[in-house]
């Protein structure tokens, strides 16, 4: 649980928490399904779940209070039983997926009709930090300077290797020794040799996913570079926080664009700022990454999930069993994901993971939603 930081109190009733949490998460199938995906499962084992511990992170920083959930409609009941200090008012429920901008629209807009002076953080429901403190003085530093200036900003997570997963953002070095850098460039995913080049230049870092700014900020942005988006949202401003709100966000999803606030807003403008950051970060958006970011291994550097799983002559491998009344044995395999579920078993390479998305679409090709 938490434990508020009374270091951490500067604009703190200003500052808005916005949780993304409407993501399948079909990587980690069959675990994450449609019906009960990764954000709320424990995958690591920690005793909180992954949206339980995004919680946890912001709400030593400001009031439960402003912490919104932005999610589809389906997982209302499970972001009420695993954060039950939201309100119904905080859970915003979305009836179909248009990505990240009008997910965040629709909180920015609906938070400033209630105060006008917010200063927001945006991040996603699934992310792993293992250094807390240096993350919330870090979030600190970019929600005074947004607060006070008008500027968007991202956290950007210093690379430890030339990843292909991630996007790039370059930055521009100065001398005001702020803790923030313009934006010079976005590049989305670059093949291997591009991001050795970008490790070995020193100025890029990797696209964390987690933005902050102010309200008037943001709002002037959606205007300017996405003005029809801004309408719809804007429109319908009379019924937030009432009980026409929801067929309201039905209407306005049924035409609204499918677009990320990257290519949307973050691209485009010209006081995208970011703070270059180390703090133990993980988008955990793969099953190699859990087994990564697995604390405790096995002698063999097995790391082993869930009771009853019996290992012989086995290395490397990841290996997570949902059920409590099922024995696993396991006898030489090396470098394997292996997860067992109640209906399903996924036996795959560590190196061949990608494959997992053509799997699920396979699944849906031939059995519907019964799988997936």
């Amino acid at each position: 649980m938490f434990v508020e930081d009374n270091s951490l109190s500067m604009n703190r009733e200003n500052l808005y928490v916005i949780i993304m949490a409407g993501g399948v998460g079909s990587r980690f199938w069959p675990m994450s399904r449609s019906k009960f995906p990764k954000q709320f499962h424990d995958i690591l084992g920690r005793g909180r779940t992954l949206i339980q511990e995004t919680w946890d992170r912001f709400a030593v920083m400001t009031p439960p209070e402003n912490i919104y959930i932005v999610t589809n409609e389906r997982y209302k009941d499970l972001v009420k039983t695993q954060l039950p200090l939201t309100t119904d008012d905080q859970i915003l429920l979305e009836p179909v997926g248009r990505n990240t901008a009008p997910c965040i629209a629709y909180a920015c807009y609906k938070i400033n009709k209630i105060n006008p002076h917010a200063t927001f953080v945006v991040a996603p429901s699934d992310h792993l930090i293992h250094d807390e403190d240096t993350f919330r003085k870090l979030v600190q530093v970019g929600v005074d300077a947004c607060a006070t200036e008008d500027v968007i900003m991202t956290l950007g997570i210093s690379p430890t290797r030339p990843d292909t997963g991630y996007g790039y953002i370059q930055y521009i070095e100065d001398a005001h020794n702020k803790g923030y850098y313009k934006v010079k460039t976005f590049t989305e995913k670059p093949n291997l040799e591009v991001a050795r080049s970008f490790l070995e230049s020193g100025d890029y870092v990797w696209n964390s996913g987690i933005f902050l700014f102010s309200g008037k900020t943001i709002l002037n942005a959606f205007s300017t570079y996405l003005p029809e988006m801004a309408e719809l949202f804007s429109s319908i401003t009379d019924s937030y926080y009432t009980p026409a709100e929801q067929a309201a966000i039905g209407e306005t999803y049924g035409v609204c664009q499918n677009i990320s606030i990257d290519y949307g807003i973050m691209e485009k403008v010209p006081n995208a700022y970011v703070i270059p950051a180390s703090f133990g970060w993980s988008d955990l958006g793969t099953w190699r990454s859990v087994y990564e970011n697995t604390d405790t291994k096995d002698f063999y550097d097995n790391a082993v999930h869930g009771d009853g799983v019996i290992v012989y002559e086995s290395h490397n491998n990841i290996i997570n069993v949902s059920s409590k009344d099922k024995t696993l044995i396991i006898k030489g395999l090396d470098n394997f994901i292996v997860v067992d579920t109640e209906d399903a078993l996924l036996i795959c390479p560590k190196d061949e993971e990608q494959s997992i998305k053509e799997f699920v679409a396979e699944l849906k090709a031939r059995y519907n939603e019964r799988y997936i």
